[in-house]
């Protein structure tokens, strides 16, 4: 399994729903382009394994146009455990293949 630990900015979707994310580093969406494997699932969304302080959660990663990149949905238990906010940095541990 590939792994990548990177910091990200925290931020809110605006829309309804108001899911939190973390958009990956470009570098780091390169990367993960390259050595994912095929994509069979929905929404071109990759399955992860991710991890920021001693919180860890089984998610997937999905493609976004407007920032070339992937974003990270932060479950809403996450942000409660290690008690996150939207505009912080947080570090984020990410294991490709959850």
């Amino acid at each position: 399994m590939t792994g990548f630990e990177f910091d990200a900015e925290l931020w809110l979707y605006p829309g309804k729903g108001g899911w939190h994310f973390v958009t990956l580093p470009q570098d780091i969406a390169r990367q993960i382009r390259v050595t994912a494997e095929p994509k069979t699932r929905g929404w071109g969304s990759e399955p992860v394994i991710a991890r920021t302080g001693k919180t860890q959660w089984t998610t997937s990663i999905f493609p976004d146009r407007a920032s070339g990149s992937f974003l990270l949905p932060v479950k809403a238990e996450v942000r409660r455990l290690e008690k996150l906010a939207a505009g912080e940095t947080i570090r984020i541990h990410l294991i490709l293949g959850g």
